[in-house]
């Protein structure tokens, strides 16, 4: 049996079961998950882009072009300075130590940091054994004399008695021998006498040349004899030097007689000298030789601290650039050119002298050339920027 039902508009919210009870919110919970699918086939899409290397042009590629500074660094003249650390020491140490048989010190009359001047007594030892040895000597003398005197009277004596016949030729020969020795055992008493003088005076240590005490060794009552370590160590005139370490091309710029400026550490007073001597030998291991600096005597020069020295070497003409625009890498130094179609270009480069202003470029550029002042760690060969000109490195 077969039924009709007629259903109306009004009745269909009726019938109608729950899932469809709210359309307008089904309607929007599908557009959100459509949205979502679309949004991560976007993302999908883009990730296997990305992972090939491709990428979308922009839209408009040259407002998306890096604004990059660079410079035309020029060429300037620059007065060359070399710059250079060492040791201070005495130009011409002197070692001062025991001439004589030495002996027990009575005492020391110089300290370090003293002067002293040529010939004066540093350390008088005792001399009271060496001081009877020399009387001896000089009673010896007497006695060799009074027997000179008596050989010499015997010869008058004999001689007178010659014409006479009393006494033979042979006899008078006999007679001047005994003269001529007894007159040299005078002089021998003598010259024993002098050399226990000598040695005795030698038993003083005496200062060998003018000078600046830098060490003491010895105190009163020490012992001291030849052979030892020396007892001072003096500067002659005080002067003083600096060995200035030098790179082999900074060493092949200096030459003797270049004016240089010390500097001892922990000071803010600077001293002047000038290169006196350049040792001839390079260390194999360091690759660097000694210049060494003639300064003169002053308080905060000590020997044996450290200093800085800066020295001319002359003028150069070249460009210059500031730190940041050089780069390195295991090729050797470097800089970002930006060339035709303001394409950056890699350009090798030697170093010069580096200055308060910056650094010279020995070999690699003209100075016409636009230079990448900072960025060039963000950038390879081949990129494409637009530069923004400044004029000098040091602007």
């Amino acid at each position: 049996m077969n039924y009709e039902t007629t259903v109306t508009a009004d009745r269909a919210d009726e019938l109608s079961g729950p899932f469809d009870a709210h359309p307008d919110r089904a309607r929007k919970r599908r557009r959100w998950v459509v949205g979502g699918l679309l949004v991560l086939l976007a993302a999908i899409i883009a990730y296997f882009a990305f992972a090939r290397g491709e990428a979308p042009p922009p839209a408009d590629a040259g407002a998306q072009l890096p604004v990059v500074t660079v410079v035309a660094p020029g060429r300037a003249t620059v007065e060359g300075a070399i710059s250079a650390t060492g040791t201070i020491g005495a130009r011409r140490e002197i070692p001062v130590g025991v001439v004589g048989e030495g002996g027990r010190v009575v005492s020391v009359a110089a300290d370090q940091g003293d002067w002293v001047r040529q010939g004066q007594i540093l350390v008088s030892v005792d001399r009271a054994v060496q001081n009877q040895q020399a009387s001896a000597a000089a009673a010896q003398i007497g006695v060799a004399r009074a027997d000179a005197n008596l050989a010499q009277a015997n010869l008058d004596r004999a001689l007178r008695l010659v014409d006479r016949g009393f006494i033979s030729k042979a006899d008078v020969d006999r007679l001047t021998a005994t003269r001529d020795a007894a007159a040299a055992r005078v002089r021998v008493a003598e010259a024993q006498l002098r050399e226990l003088q000598a040695r005795n005076a030698r038993l003083n240590i005496v200062a060998p040349v003018s000078g600046l005490v830098l060490t003491r060794n010895v105190e009163p009552g020490q012992t001291i004899g030849a052979g030892g370590q020396p007892v001072f160590t003096l500067a002659q005139g005080g002067e003083m030097e600096l060995l200035a370490r030098l790179g082999e091309e900074d060493l092949a710029q200096v030459t003797v007689g270049t004016p240089v400026t010390v500097t001892p550490a922990g000071l803010d007073r600077s001293y002047t000298g000038q290169i006196w001597q350049i040792e001839p030998t390079i260390d194999p291991q360091t690759r660097q030789g000694t210049a060494r600096v003639a300064l003169a005597y002053a308080p905060g020069l000590r020997p044996g601290g450290f200093a800085s020295a800066e020295m001319r070497s002359g003028t150069v003409v070249a460009p210059m650039l500031p730190e940041s625009a050089i780069l390195s890498d295991d090729k050797g130094s470097y800089v970002y050119i930006v060339g035709k179609d303001d394409k950056v270009e890699r350009r090798a480069v030697r170093t010069g002298m580096v200055t308060n202003r910056g650094i010279t470029i020995a070999e690699g550029l003209t100075g016409a050339e636009r230079v990448v002042l900072r960025a060039g760690g963000f950038l390879s060969p081949g990129d494409r920027i637009k530069p923004s000109l400044q004029r000098r490195a040091a602007e």
